[in-house]
């Protein structure tokens, strides 16, 4: 039995949690427009962004609510449909619509896996991991090679987390794993890696986009306090302009945002993603479900640092979807018997 006295306490940190991400959206928006207004820019994509983020995660938690296994159910089913219905060519090279095709796969197999660890029947737990697999399948099949990946990894770290007792180490080897595949993306940018690793690297990346990068931190270090302006980077970009089918991004989100934001832009990005890792930390909610979402959440770090995954809405409504998911508070039940629960150390002292 859980005393008053807990509950409370437990119930003023996730206030705290909330009232963290209000502050971390409301500041990505305040400084887009800051940014705009410096360089005559145009915000609204950001805005969008951060519009879609909060709504999802509302939304999250009120389904998480009321449907624990429905809402995380049905939330992958219908990722998986629009993946399936994005269009878009060169899904081969990742570029186009591909990036945002993997992210909806990524979310979508954590969404089921966190739908499995919910579940009190074994059949129907089954059933989902299933649904996981089944939509890395599809990733395959659709010849999104990084959506698989990702995929299979929240498969597997999901079924590895029933093991994790202390979710807090765990959510620091994601946000350490998140840094380095940035840390990476901004070396290529930089050209500081070895030559033989460079020239593999831009083999999978592709010369063109590792081309964009470079353009991107040019501009990034022409300006670092306010970057050239949201939406303004195909403006500046000599890679964008001798392109075929420029889409005006620069294919990492971090980099866009160094290019058009500046090193604030940048820090911002990455507070919002500790926010979230912060918010899974405080969530009721199992380790397993916590952990799961966490590795679905950083893969989708990893896409977006080398793709425009999150230029698009449904990618960040799902995002948001998918934590408020697993931050909610379920009013009618309670998590299976078999399931590692929120371990006390994790409380981190008020």
């Amino acid at each position: 039995m859980v005393s008053t006295a807990d509950s409370a306490a437990t119930g003023e940190r996730r206030s705290r949690a909330d009232g963290a991400g209000v502050a971390v959206l409301a500041a990505c928006a305040a400084w887009s427009l800051i940014t705009a207004t410096a360089h005559d820019g145009r915000p609204e994509g950001m805005l969008l962004a951060v519009l879609a983020v909060a709504a999802g995660y509302a939304s999250g938690r009120i389904f998480g609510a009321l449907l624990p296994v429905a809402a995380p159910c049905a939330g992958a089913l219908a990722g998986l449909g629009l993946a399936i219905a994005t269009p878009g060519p060169q899904i081969s090279l990742e570029l186009g619509h591909s990036g945002a095709t993997a992210a909806l796969l990524t979310l979508s197999s954590g969404a089921a896996c966190c739908a499995a660890w919910a579940a009190r029947p074994p059949a129907l737990r089954l059933a989902l991991r299933l649904l996981a697999a089944a939509i890395a399948v599809t990733a395959a099949v659709l010849g999104s090679t990084t959506g698989f990946v990702t995929c299979v990894g929240v498969l597997l770290c999901s079924l590895a987390a029933a093991r994790v007792r202390r979710r807090a180490l765990a959510l620091t080897g994601l946000a350490a794993a998140a840094v380095l595949v940035t840390g990476a993306t901004w070396a290529i940018g930089e050209d500081t890696l070895p030559g033989g690793l460079t020239a593999s690297l831009e083999g999978r990346l592709t010369e063109h986009r590792v081309q964009l990068w470079h353009d991107a931190l040019h501009m990034a270090r022409t300006d670092p306090a306010l970057g050239v302006g949201p939406g303004r980077y195909g403006e500046f970009s000599p890679t964008v302009a001798q392109s075929l089918l420029p889409d005006g991004k620069p294919h990492s989100a971090p980099l866009q945002q160094a290019a058009e934001q500046g090193v604030v832009g940048v820090a911002l990005l990455g507070a919002a993603f500790c926010w979230v890792l912060y918010a899974l930390l405080r969530s009721p909610r199992s380790t397993p479900i916590a952990l799961t979402t966490g590795a679905a959440l950083t893969a989708l770090a990893a896409i977006a640092s080398i793709g425009n995954a999150l230029s698009f809405m449904t990618v960040t409504a799902g995002a948001g979807l998918l934590a408020g998911l697993a931050t909610a508070r379920p009013f009618t039940t309670t998590e299976p018997d078999d399931v590692p629960a929120r371990s006390s150390g994790d409380h981190l002292e008020s």
